[in-house]
Parts: C-alpha cells; structure tokens; sequence
C-alpha cells in the first residue's frame, strides 16, 4: 500500500518553529495586502454554516458529507460550509457592490471526508473572494488576466519573506503556462488526472489547468467540480511544482461563474436539476445575481509552498492519524 505521508530524505525545515509562527502571520498579511490591492476586494466576515436548505454550500464533488447538526432554537439543519463559493456571489448582491468590485474573507471550512495525506487535512483555511465583472468579461482572456494578478501576488508575498528570512530558497517562476484538460488529455493520454498533472508542472511550474468539470473526448471529467457556480468552461486550478515533495501543489480553484444558461446546462450533464428549487439557483436563472468572479486560495498551502514545508501540519494545526504522526515522529513538527 502507498505510504500516504512523504518524508523527504534528509529534510530540515529551513525555519524553527517558532520563526515558523511568526512568517505564517507575515505571509497571510503580506499576501492579503498584496491581492486586495490587486483586485479591489473588501474584506468581509463570512459564515462558518449555514442554512441546509438554502442550496449555499458548496457541494465539491458531490460526494463529500458536510457536518450537519440540528439547531433547537430554529426548524432547521445546519451544516458547516465546505467553501463559500455560493455564499459570496449573494452577499455581493446584498451589500450592493458593482462591476470592479468584490469581497475577501477568511474562510474555515471541515472537511470529513479528506484522505489525510502531506497536503490535505480536515481543516480547511482560505481566502474565499469573489468580484463583481460584466457580462462582456465573461471570457478566457479575464480569466487568465485576473489568475495573473494572483500569481503577482504570490511572488511579492515571496519576495518579501525571501528578505525577512534568507534561509528560503524558492524562487516562484511568474510566467503561467495556461493549458485545458483537453489538451492535457491530449499530451499524456495513457495517464489518470493526477499523472497528467504531475508530469505537466513538473516541466511548466507554475501553471493554470483550465476548463475543470466537464467530460473530456475520453467520456470523463479532468476532475470533479461541482455544476452550480463555476462554468466549466471558464474555470481552473492554480499549481505550482513543490521540489521537496517532487508533487504539484494546487495553490487555489477559481473561476468566472455560472449564469443562466451554463447553469441549466451544468445541472442537467450532472443529473442535478434538482438543486433548481433552491433559493440561489432561482435567483441565478432570474438574473437577480450579479456576474461574478472567484474561487479560494489555499492560505495553508500557500504557507506550506512559500516557507519550504513539506507538510500541511507544519503550518496549521489538526487532527492526524497514528500513521501520520508516526511518519513525522522526530523528522517534521505537526503544530
């Protein structure tokens, strides 16, 4: 069986724990500081659950159980959020803002069903933003626009650790190699999508694989993605080539949002058209949602990439199982 936690040979984090904590808080400042500039994003307080009917949580592949508790005071389910990728597109409805506009927020999410591995855990910490755009933006040339200004940001943010602390070596490579799942599929047509995305970062380290969701010539999907906030053929993943693990590291899922028509298209291909009768998707079919922009940004992944790490455990604090913890035992410090 496959050991799911990776020691690298000889590893040794390049700052001691408690230069550790400290560059976590100055990465998740320097970064937000870097992509609200950028993308003229507000920050926002955002929910840690919510309604179980109100069609808002985030379904991923649409196989992940959200915690779900009952609330005594209300007459209804609760569940824990996966992501707030719907949640966001309402709230910019809400608080009034326009095209050019949008919000940030941090975002804390569990997720019981992870395989627990170097790069997963339960606990999810994000930063979940969202812009209001026009409908003429609604194209690839924004997208790839506005995932450039992410990857800016990630390079300043690097910069700026790489002076406080010398002992980093990363050098981030800025120019984004854009490719579809198609054409990926095209490339490496004997590999699964895990495989296709390890051989292509490796060779290209910092790319944008687009077009996530939809059935590829071979009859499946690059990838799961849920049918009702993204259009498939608008969105993508953030990865960069993580030497010390030898592995691809998806830094953030993102992209332009479903309106009317891809909507009704997505649920039907996903046998889904019975989310139609949630509040949301009404709202999105009667054009009473703004356009918009978005996706989440790894803040634990992105600590783990920018201060060497090798495991998401050295920068957030878990649940891990004996395996695990054995694995690290002497060689990796779980917070």
């Amino acid at each position: 069986m496959k050991q799911k936690t990776i020691v690298p040979k000889d590893y040794q984090s390049s700052l001691s724990v408690y230069d550790t904590q400290k560059a976590i808080g100055l990465t998740k400042h320097w970064f937000e500081e870097a992509l609200t500039g950028s993308l003229k994003l507000k920050r926002v307080s955002a929910p840690l659950f919510v309604d179980a009917t109100s069609g808002l949580n985030d379904n991923l592949n649409g196989v992940e159980r959200p915690v779900q508790f009952d609330v005594p005071a209300l007459d209804t389910p609760a569940e824990v959020v996966h992501s707030l990728a719907k949640w966001k597109r309402t709230a910019l409805k809400q608080y009034d803002f326009h095209v050019g506009n949008g919000i940030y927020t941090d975002m804390n999410a569990i997720r019981r069903d992870e395989e627990l591995d170097n790069l997963h855990s339960i606990y999810v910490d994000q930063w979940d933003w969202e812009r209001v755009i026009s409908r003429d933006q609604r194209n690839l040339d924004y997208l790839k626009q506005t995932v450039q200004q992410i990857v800016n940001a990630i390079i300043e943010t690097s910069s700026r650790l790489h002076t406080k602390y010398p002992a980093l070596s990363i050098e981030l490579d800025s120019n984004i190699s854009f490719i579809t799942t198609q054409e990926l599929e095209n490339l490496y047509p004997d590999f699964n999508d895990k495989e296709r995305e390890q051989a292509y970062v490796k060779e290209h380290p910092t790319t944008f694989i687009m077009q996530i969701g939809d059935k590829l010539l071979s009859g499946k999907p690059h990838d799961g993605r849920s049918p009702d906030y993204d259009d498939w053929q608008l969105n993508g993943d953030l990865l960069f080539w993580h030497e010390p693990l030898q592995t691809a590291v998806e830094i953030s899922s993102m992209g332009i949002r479903v309106d009317e028509t891809s909507l009704k298209e997505q649920l039907e291909k996903a046998n889904a058209t019975d989310r139609l009768k949630y509040p949301y998707h009404q709202q999105i079919l009667a054009n009473e949602l703004p356009l918009t922009i978005g996706g989440g940004i790894g803040q634990s992944r992105l600590c783990l990439l920018l201060l060497e790490k090798v495991h998401i455990g050295e920068v957030q604090v878990s649940l891990w199982d004996e395996e695990t913890i054995e694995a690290c035992r002497g060689k990796i410090n779980l917070l």
